[in-house]
């Protein structure tokens, strides 16, 4: 925390100073690749809930997609790729529709983002959104990756599997057991029971896939939620953890397909 602290120091000392009509600090595409917490918004520092994380939004420069966390609900959408170096149009983002008990991060941050059109490097750490008039209206810092292979350990509640919430009062509650030291899970998909390796890449901490996974054959009466879970774990290529707690599974589009709750 105490570097964020920091950064938000920094982060408003040069907006007074930059704006991104300015050819100093300019930024390249690859520069804003990957995920950022949002940390300002018109100048004011986000102060998240407790027990909670920044809002954050992620860049794919490579397929041009958009990705992150608005502070309740899920971003989604695309920009181009082949743009001029330092615009980008983030006007057609979509989210999810979740009502918090507090939803004032939340429209702050998707008004802010709505208005975007260009960006640039905001001393060496940070990167600014401008709007049309060239003044930055949101501040971005690097998110640090804070989910480790080990924080998959023990049993989870599968909670939400392709954008639906699991109904509650199931017979068999959906969930998965990761053993670490054999790289195995078992567990049940709602109706038949599950089991499989998962697999990982040493170049890149937060990827896992579930290959070959193995299931029992029982017919249930509502095989709808076992449909989406099985697919949302073959889709599987990442992890996260999610804002507000859990670990989140994303498939190559980096989009949400499985969310986690620990038992």
């Amino acid at each position: 925390m105490k570097k964020v602290i920091v950064s938000l120091c920094m982060a408003g000392a040069l907006i007074g100073l930059s704006s991104c009509a300015s050819t100093k600090n300019a930024a390249t595409l690859s520069s804003i690749s990957g995920e950022w917490n949002i940390i300002e918004i018109n100048g004011t520092a986000v102060v998240p809930a407790p027990g909670q994380e920044f809002p954050y939004i992620g860049f794919d420069t490579k397929t041009g997609k958009v990705f992150g966390n608005s502070g309740c609900n899920r971003l989604m959408g695309s920009f181009d790729v082949n743009a001029k170096p330092g615009t980008i149009d983030l006007g057609a983002l979509g989210s999810t529709r979740m009502m918090c008990p507090d939803m004032t991060i939340e429209n702050n941050v998707l008004s802010a983002l709505g208005k975007v059109k260009k960006y640039k490097k905001l001393g060496t750490e940070n990167i600014a959104l401008c709007g049309s008039s060239n003044r930055p209206i949101v501040v971005l810092q690097k998110k640090e990756s804070v989910a480790k292979l080990s924080d998959l350990s023990g049993k989870w509640i599968i909670s939400e599997a392709a954008g639906e919430a699991i109904p509650d009062g199931m017979e068999k509650q959906p969930f998965i057991e990761f053993d670490m030291t054999e790289k195995r899970i078992h567990g049940n998909a709602g109706c038949n029971i599950i089991n499989g390796a998962f697999q990982t890449d040493e170049t890149n901490p937060s990827a896992i896939s579930f290959p070959q996974l193995i299931s029992t054959m029982m017919a249930c009466p509502d095989m709808a939620v076992e449909g989406r879970v099985t697919k949302a774990l073959n889709e599987a290529q990442s992890f996260g953890k999610l804002a507000g707690g859990g670990i989140g599974l994303y498939d190559a589009d980096n989009t949400l397909v499985l969310v986690l709750v620990k038992k």
